[in-house]
C-alpha cells in the first residue's frame, strides 16, 4: 500500500515553518496516542504514521531529501531515522517527550544519559559585489559568538577540579514524578538537566564553559550564488555549555547593486544608450560584460527604444556549472539635447524631405487612428 504524504499526514502547506509542523506534530501526537485510545488498531497505526513523517521534516536534511525523492529517498528497509522499526511505540513516546519538554530540560541521549545543552545557531550576513558572485570569493569574516573557555577546557569546573555526577537524578538529568495515570518526566532541579554539577567553578566563565569571543573564520564563496544564499558552517556557530556540542554558523549572503547590470537568474540585463544616428543608420558599439572584458553589440538601422539584443553565454556563472547565461542589451534610443542652429536646420530639413509614413510609420499610425477615434465620437 502506498505510503501517504507526510506533508497531507501532518496537515501542513509543504512550505511550512518548522515550528508550524511541530505544532501540527504535537496536536495529532497527542490525539492519537495509544493511551488515550486503548484497543483503537487505526489511532495506534495514526500514532506511528505521524511519529515517521514527524522525524523526516523537523530534520532540515532529510526534509530537502524527501522533498526531491519521496518515499524513495528512504526506502531498503528503514526508517528516516536510520533503524529498521524505528517508529515502535516507546520510541515514538520517547520522541514526544524530547519534543515537548526537551526544550527546558537541558536536553539528553535518547537512551536517558544526560547531555550538556547545544550552543545556539548564529547568523551572519555578508554582503557581497556582484563580480564576486560571478568569479566566487574567498574571504574573512569576524564573528562575535561564544567559543570554550581555554581555562577549563570547556568543562566549567575550576582547574584541578571537574564536575561530579548529580545526587538528585545520578546523572541521568531528568527526575520522574507520578501524577494520576501519566509518570511526568521533567529536567532535574538540582543540575537543570545536565546531569553534572560543579562545586568548584571556573572563574574565567563562571562555570559555564564558555567565554564570549571573536572568532575569524575563512568562508569560500562559490561562483554563481543568488542574493539570499545561505552558507552553513556545521559547529561554528555558539559552544553549548559544559562542553555541549556546538551549533551552527548560518551565513546569509546579499549581494550589492551593480552601476551597469541587473541580474535575473542566470542572465545578465544591461540598458545601453544608442546615439540617434547609429540607431537610424546602424552600427557597432563596444559594451561591458560582467567579466570584465567588453563585446561587440551591432546595431541595425531602424532600431527602436525597448529593443533586445541577445549576447549568449556573456551572463552569470551558473552554480556548481561550467555554463553561463545570457546577457540581454535593452537599447535606449538617445533624443539629441543642446542643438546648435546648423544641426536644427538640418533635422527640419530632414524633416520636411522624409516620408513620415516610411520614417516614422508608429507615430504615424497612431495619430491616425487618434483622428479617427475623436472624429467617430463628435
Amino acid at each position: 500500500m502506498a505510503k501517504r504524504d507526510y506533508y497531507e499526514l501532518l496537515g501542513v502547506a509543504k512550505n511550512a515553518s518548522g515550528d508550524e509542523i511541530k505544532k501540527a506534530f504535537r496536536k495529532l501526537a497527542m490525539q492519537h496516542h495509544p493511551d488515550r485510545n486503548p484497543g483503537d488498531k487505526s489511532a495506534e497505526q495514526k500514532f506511528k504514521d505521524v511519529n515517521e513523517a514527524y522525524d523526516v521534516l523537523k530534520d532540515d536534511q532529510k526534509r530537502a531529501a524527501y522533498d526531491r525523492f519521496g518515499h524513495a529517498a528512504f526506502e531498503g528497509g528503514r526508517g528516516p531515522g536510520g533503524n529498521p522499526g524505528d517508529f515502535g511505540f516507546a520510541q515514538g513516546f520517547a520522541d514526544i517527550f524530547d519534543e515537548m519538554f526537551g526544550d527546558f530540560m537541558g536536553g539528553r541521549g535518547r537512551r536517558g544519559e544526560a547531555a550538556s545543552p547545544r550552543g545556539d545557531d548564529v547568523r551572519y550576513n555578508l554582503e557581497i559585489t556582484l563580480d564576486d558572485a560571478f568569479k566566487g570569493r574567498q574571504t574573512t569574516i569576524r564573528v562575535p559568538t561564544l567559543t570554550p573557555c581555554e581555562v577549563c577546557n570547556g568543562s566549567g569546573a575550576a582547574p584541578g577540579s571537574k564536575p561530579v555526577t548529580c545526587p538528585t537524578c545520578y546523572g541521568n538529568g531528568r527526575v520522574r514524578a507520578q501524577q494520576g495515570f501519566f509518570t511526568i518526566e521533567r529536567a532535574c532541579p538540582n543540575c537543570h538537566g545536565a546531569g553534572r554539577v560543579i562545586d568548584n567553578p571556573c572563574r574565567s566563565c563562571s562555570g559555564q564553559g564558555r567565554v564570549r569571543k571573536e572568532k575569524t573564520l575563512s568562508v569560500s564563496i562559490p561562483a554563481g550564488v543568488e542574493d539570499g544564499t545561505r552558507i552553513r558552517l556545521a559547529g561554528e556557530g555558539e559552544a553549548g555549555v559544559r562542553g555541549g556540542a556546538a551549533g551552527d554558523l548560518y551565513i546569509f549572503l546579499g549581494v550589492k547593486p551593480h552601476r551597469f547590470f541587473v541580474r535575473d537568474g542566470a542572465n545578465i540585463n544591461c540598458k545601453v544608450p544608442i546615439p540617434m544616428t547609429i540607431a537610424a543608420l546602424g552600427g557597432a558599439l563596444d559594451v561591458p560584460t560582467i567579466d570584465g572584458t567588453s563585446a561587440r553589440l551591432n546595431v541595425p538601422a531602424g532600431t527602436q527604444s525597448g529593443n533586445n539584443v541577445r549576447l549568449r553565454g556573456k551572463g552569470m556563472t551558473i552554480l556548481r556549472s561550467p555554463s553561463r547565461g545570457d546577457m540581454v542589451i535593452e537599447m535606449v534610443v538617445e533624443t539629441p539635447q543642446h542643438l546648435n542652429k546648423r544641426q536644427q536646420e538640418l533635422l527640419r530639413e530632414f524633416e520636411k524631405e522624409g516620408d513620415k509614413n516610411r520614417t516614422s510609420p508608429a507615430s504615424e499610425g497612431f495619430f491616425s487612428r487618434v483622428k479617427e477615434f475623436l472624429g467617430g465620437e463628435n
